[in-house]
């Protein structure tokens, strides 16, 4: 008989047996009782499947979402499915054994397979601090550190360096990666400064491409993550996790804006910085989070805190009930308690239970965190894509950063031009403790948190590079303290600098320059008289000013990573050095902080660099005294913008673009110079009239007088020329007014008036 003729009672008699038997299916096979759910239908939209998701998870489950475990302190892989974590975590070091690509990716499927086990499926997502390549797996291709991709001025290169780490690290299972971090350095002594592309803000901006890198990548994508918000490179005495001291004014001007462009990019995450702004800690400044990032930025995606970062809100060991509260109350969604993650859900759950944190304020959280693992594709590929595996610390991706660090060496001092050294004939010195050394070249956050010396990946060192390069009737000799050379060899190569570090542990407060060790090194050298080659492996610059006289050329390698014979390619003249300084080299540590516009006298300006090629690098160096004579011409560059810039040629003319970022009383401009003639601007002046009683109140990149209404830019001493035919030159201001805040409408570049785009 038909179902329509069934008696009622038959009916429900079936319909409930039918429920009773689905569950216990569903409780012996580990699948979603929700199994045709609108959730699990890829064709519709991401909304509508968070919505529908969400209608189904309990408090337990929402709770679950907002927690991130590391892997290490896990009590049972179970706890995946007991707890319903929806993150887990490697701090860095935190590793399987063995340390390799399948290890991984055996890892992450174990893990994520508990995930899929709980009665909605919801998949983990695992996060790593992929800082410069899979830098935590140990054969992994290991990219220069951002110091060094900033340098570059390349973010079409720094987009291709974001997709080949995501496919390394796709390739090992993880689906999110803790970079980039966008935070602008502005005091050396910092010990993060190398993950920062530059003191610069519209260069950090400028790679933020890099975030494109690793969320396009096709089914190699992984989640990106702007860090750290907001400030954390702008501290007092550039202490870590410090306080950052600044007027809103400048704390958007300064450290907002590439936040801003990463928004715009789509990242997918942001994490909270661990440092203040005027006394108030980041993981619970409402303002910032949510009233800026997600209400004025619009920010989609989720915050996430920092390792233990709520723990710090009230200056005591551990976190409280209360702390949790501020912090989500704040707009943190994703909370990364990696050592006790039981306390928090247990406290979490309590709190809102107890009215302390709204339902309301839950859901969307569990919106924004569900709606990354939908787009990531998680729920229909949730298991590791094994053709990915093979790519880890494979050709091209060492092709690529290999590239990537002969575009970042910069080229300070070349007297006599002794680089580039000849391949062929005769014998070359190499020495110094990073010459042959791996793990110094690749810094810290390489295979382990702090990094170490030695052996510690594969790759290729600068002294293999070097032998790599050179012809086969030129001897290389190498002894790491300088011990044996004598007058006989054409050049000597001495690769110093800094050994690895990371966070605070590389925060520098006394002496920035070179240790005994290298002093010793360079004093062995010098004193054979053979030309000298300094190669700086570094994060940051370092005070060299009492040593460089006594140097034939200075190489600024930054933290190369793993690729070393990129550095080679240079020195031998393979390719011409293309790179400008990220940050302003102090001429002395008691300088710090020291940035462009600041008036302080470098010894190297910001956006300075030598080549191989032309009549004159940009900026040209300028000679300074020195007490007692030397065979070199001292670096010290004091270029100064043109006293009578050329007039703006008057066929094809300029457009100038002015943007504005307004919030009430107070704003930032970024203004572009687009020269659209076929001659060159050398040394430019741009000048508008304000309608309103706007103030110029600090600038970058130019040199800004305001008389009344009135306003002149000019170039900074490195970005005088604009270049023919499409060339530009970019600034930034920040500003205050009352009433309103109306765009120029009319520019004039030397004299000749411009458009406006």
């Amino acid at each position: 008989m038909t179902s329509r003729l069934r008696p009622v009672w038959v009916t429900t008699l079936v319909a409930l047996l039918a429920v009773a038997l689905g569950a216990v299916f569903t409780a012996d096979r580990g699948v979603a009782r929700a199994a045709d759910a609108p959730y699990k239908d890829p064709s519709l939209p991401v909304a509508a499947r968070v919505d529908d998701l969400l209608s189904r998870m309990s408090l337990d489950d929402k709770v679950g979402q907002m927690t991130q475990a590391d892997r290490s302190v896990l009590t049972s892989v179970s706890d995946v499915a007991t707890y319903r974590l929806g993150s887990i975590l490697s701090g860095g070091g935190s590793a399987p054994s063995p340390n390799t690509p399948s290890s991984w990716a055996d890892m992450y499927d174990n893990f994520q397979r508990q995930a899929l086990s709980t009665p909605l499926g919801i998949p983990m997502i695992y996060g790593i601090d992929a800082v410069h390549g899979n830098n935590n797996v140990v054969g992994a291709t290991i990219f220069p550190h951002n110091i060094g991709l900033g340098a570059t001025r390349d973010p079409d290169l720094v987009e291709r360096v974001g997709r080949a780490a995501a496919e390394e690290v796709s390739g090992t299972g993880i689906d999110w990666t803790f970079a980039p971090c966008l935070c602008v350095a502005r005091n050396d002594r910092w010990g993060r400064t190398y993950e920062s592309f530059s003191e610069d803000p519209q260069l950090v901006t400028q790679m933020t491409t890099i975030v494109d890198g690793f969320q396009k990548a096709g089914n190699a994508s992984i989640l990106a993550t702007a860090k750290h918000y907001v400030g954390d490179g702008g501290t007092t005495g550039g202490k870590d996790q410090g306080n950052t001291e600044l007027s809103e004014a400048d704390l958007r001007a300064i450290h907002l804006a590439p936040f801003k462009a990463a928004v715009q990019r789509g990242v997918g995450s942001v994490m909270v910085s661990y440092s203040s702004w005027n006394g108030v800690k980041m993981h619970g400044n409402k303002y910032l989070l949510t009233d800026v990032l997600k209400g004025e930025l619009g920010f989609t995606g989720f915050v996430v805190t920092d390792w233990a970062g709520i723990d710090q809100l009230d200056g005591q060991t551990g976190f409280t009930a209360n702390e949790i509260t501020t912090a989500i109350n704040a707009g943190v969604d994703m909370v990364m308690v990696p050592t006790d993650y039981k306390k928090f859900i247990s406290l979490l759950k309590q709190e809102v239970q107890a009215g302390h944190i709204a339902m309301s304020r839950i859901d969307d959280a569990n919106r924004r965190i569900l709606a990354k693992k939908f787009e990531l594709g998680l729920f229909e590929r949730p298991l590791t894509d094994r053709s990915y595996t093979s790519t880890v610390g494979g050709a091209a991706h060492r092709a690529i950063a290999r590239e990537a660090v002969r575009k970042s060496l910069v080229l300070l001092k070349n007297a006599g031009n002794v680089l580039p050294l000849g391949k062929s004939g005769g014998k070359i010195f190499v020495a110094g403790k990073s010459a042959d050394d791996i793990g110094n070249q690749s810094g810290g956050w390489t295979i382990s948190w702090q990094g170490s010396s030695g052996n510690i990946t594969q790759g290729t060192t600068i002294l293999q590079g070097i032998r790599d390069t050179v012809g086969s009737g030129t001897q290389v000799t190498y002894n790491r303290d300088g011990s044996g050379i004598d007058s006989s060899y054409r050049a000597a190569i001495a690769v110093v600098g800094e050994t690895p570090y990371a966070e605070g542990q590389g925060d520098r407060t006394g002496s920035m320059g070179l240790d005994s060790t290298d002093l010793a090194t360079l004093q062995r050298l010098k004193a054979s008289g053979v030309p000298l080659v300094v190669v700086l492996v570094s994060g940051r610059p370092l005070d060299i000013a009492g040593q460089i006289d006594q140097w034939n050329a200075l190489v600024a390698a930054w933290l190369p990573g793993t690729e070393g014979r990129g550095v080679a390619d240079v020195l031998f003249g393979d390719y011409a050095p293309t790179a400008k300084l990220p940050m302003t080299w102090m001429r002395s540590a008691d300088q710090q902080p020291i940035n462009a516009g600041d008036g302080k006298q470098a010894l190297f300006e910001y956006g300075f660099g030598l080549t191989y090629t032309g009549s004159s690098p940009s900026p040209s160096p300028s000679p300074s005294p020195s007490p007692s004579p030397s065979p070199s011409v001292s670096p010290s560059p004091s270029p100064s913008p043109s006293a009578s810039p050329s007039p703006s040629p008057s066929s094809g003319g300029c457009v100038v673009t002015y943007k504005v970022n307004d919030w009430g009383s107070g704003f930032t401009a970024d203004v572009t110079i687009t020269n659209r003639s076929s001659s060159p601007v050398n040394g430019w002046r741009l000048q508008w009239t304000y309608a309103g009683d706007q103030k110029v109140t600090g600038y970058w990149n130019a040199t800004i007088m305001q008389s009344g209404q009135q306003v002149t830019a000019s170039n900074a001493t490195w970005n005088g020329t604009i270049g023919a035919s499409g060339g530009t030159a970019s600034f930034g201001f920040q500003g205050s007014y009352s009433g309103a805040n109306p765009a120029p409408t009319a520019f004039t570049l030397n004299g000749t008036a411009c458009t406006t785009g």
